[in-house]
């Protein structure tokens, strides 16, 4: 059997410093913030989980009916991470993608699955500043699973040094999540 690289996609926030549900709102060609995502990452990655909340899931369910629902996610993204960590046990590795960054290529969750190995966590940097998605190997899945809070994966990180692999990318986009209208004014003028 081959090794299953998956992606986690991350949509349970609670969208406060936007005002509006961040992942609904529109891009200028016309998608929403989420499914640009769900687009890029899933061109990139066959095997694909998107965990989110009963409130916001109904509203994305037509751009995937493959979402499973997350009743505590107001426990925070670490709590968050650790319910979909709980599924996806036939993966070699995953990788953890925030559902309000419309803008990394296709390209770029690519090369970050096809260096990914089950002992490694890959983070992608740009320009030396360290974004996403972060990608964890099999071997860290019981630690994802352990997780508690809103601290994410950062704990692992710090305390698995020696198998953190940084790999450069040309791809502004790791380090642009949408938390306010005005994130998303300013990057789309960038790109």
């Amino acid at each position: 059997m081959p090794d299953t690289i998956g992606a986690i996609i991350l949509a349970a926030g609670f969208s406060h410093r936007f005002g509006s549900s961040k992942l609904l709102a529109k891009l200028d060609n016309g998608n929403t913030v989420f499914q640009q995502t769900l687009q890029n990452v899933s061109a990139a990655i066959p095997s694909v989980l998107i965990v989110s909340r009963p409130e916001i899931a109904p509203a994305l369910a037509k751009y995937s009916t493959g979402i499973l629902l997350f009743e505590q996610a107001e426990h925070g993204m670490g709590a968050t991470l650790s319910f979909a960590a709980q599924q996806i046990e036939g993966w070699t590795g995953c990788l953890v993608c925030l559902a309000d960054m419309p803008f990394i290529t296709v390209d770029t969750y690519a090369k970050i699955a096809a260096r990914l190995t089950g002992e490694k966590i890959l983070i992608p940097t740009y320009q030396s500043q360290a974004g996403n998605p972060v990608a964890f190997g099999k071997k860290y899945f019981n630690q994802l699973r352990q997780l508690q809070g809103d601290s994410g994966g950062k704990s692992i990180i710090a305390s698995r040094p020696e198998s953190v692999l940084r790999m450069a990318v040309d791809d502004p986009g790791i380090l642009q999540d949408v938390d306010t209208e005005n994130d998303l004014t300013r990057y789309q003028s960038k790109s």
